[in-house]
């Protein structure tokens, strides 16, 4: 009859491997970063899973058993056979898709450099039109990567993705040229008490920038304009914006549309939150390399630094680290 042996996990094989070949229970527990006590109990619980002693322990000295020897190759085996497995998970070949939301913003200004970095990866961008959907799509294993704000998504959502504070972006405002407002050169948020502003309410994968436009509204007279009909490409934009007159909630960065201009908000100055977001447990080089990039352009270009008179909901600088008035070159948080 066929013994069955129930399933191990490698942490414990990992304990047994480095008590193995320090023959200390104290080092090997440093050399894992995990508690002596903790390591013990872990080689106690394979113990009891396998059915043998595999240390003989003394208050001098730990040695191996027969059955430690014995066994030791086939758990050395098994944690080769899982570093294969981790390697050919992130191996740089699979392309990575990356979600950009939108061209020519602070997400494609990382992929170029991520891209320099690991120029054996293959990056792959994609464009889901707001973190909401792209979130859903990145749990559910259909994309790997987007930007935007985090603490816009869902908590249930959140949960399952790790994220990295990227840039703290100026808002602005998208106007038709014959907008009044279009004369300004910066617009102080109160004289948009009256106006109202489009923020893509009635788009479901855009929830989180429609949720921070609600925010910097409130109080101030600000009215949040109506669903529309979802534009998709620059003519059907520009139809839109025409056909309704309203002024698009934007940021300082947003690509140039003929026929409109952009015009950054100001008194204060409101800051839309942007991070990298992935799924947890996932490993590529790719993503390594978003991730240095992201935190060199954050550094060398003050990406993360905020004023005390700027405008930020506070749960989302709480989620992004900084505090006023200087910058976060680390910036790296499990969410």
């Amino acid at each position: 009859m066929a013994v069955v042996v129930p399933d191990i996990e490698p942490r414990l094989l990992r304990g047994f491997a480095a008590v193995a070949d320090e023959l200390h229970f104290t080092r090997a527990a440093a050399r894992l970063f995990v508690a002596q006590q903790a390591l013990s109990r872990d080689i106690r619980r394979l113990e009891r899973q396998l059915g043998v002693e595999l240390f003989v322990r003394s208050t001098r000295q730990v040695a191996l058993t027969a059955d430690g020897r014995r066994l030791l190759p086939y758990a050395r085996n098994v944690l080769d056979a899982y570093e294969e497995l981790a390697t050919a998970a992130g191996d740089p070949a699979r392309p990575l898709l990356v979600d950009l939301n939108s061209e020519g913003m602070t997400s494609s200004e990382v992929l170029k450099r991520a891209r320099e970095l690991a120029s054996d990866c293959e990056l792959m961008a994609r464009f889901e039109s707001g973190l909401t959907g792209a979130a859903e799509q990145i749990a559910a294993g259909r994309l790997d990567v987007s930007f935007g704000r985090f603490a816009g998504l869902d908590p249930a959502v959140r949960k399952l993705l790790a994220q990295q504070p990227v840039r703290y972006e100026p808002m602005a405002l998208l106007l038709p040229h014959g907008h009044p407002l279009a004369r300004l050169e910066r617009i102080p948020l109160s004289v948009l008490s009256g106006e109202t502003v489009y923020a893509g309410a009635g788009n479901d994968r855009t929830l989180e920038w429609t949720d921070l436009a609600r925010r910097l509204f409130a109080g101030r007279g600000i009215r949040l304009a109506p669903p529309a009909p979802l534009a998709v490409g620059v003519d059907e934009f520009r139809r839109m914006m025409a056909k309704t007159g309203h002024p698009v909630l934007a940021v300082v960065g947003y690509s140039a549309i003929p026929g409109t201009v952009l015009r950054p908000l100001t008194d204060p100055v409101p800051l839309s939150p942007v991070s990298l977001v992935w799924r947890r447990g996932l490993r590529h080089p790719g993503l390594e390399a978003l991730r240095t990039a992201a935190a060199e352009l954050a550094a060398a270009g003050n990406w993360l630094v905020r004023r005390d008179e700027d405008w930020v909901p506070g749960e989302d600088a709480d989620m992004m680290g900084a505090s006023p008035g200087r910058g976060l070159t680390d910036g790296m948080s499990a969410g």
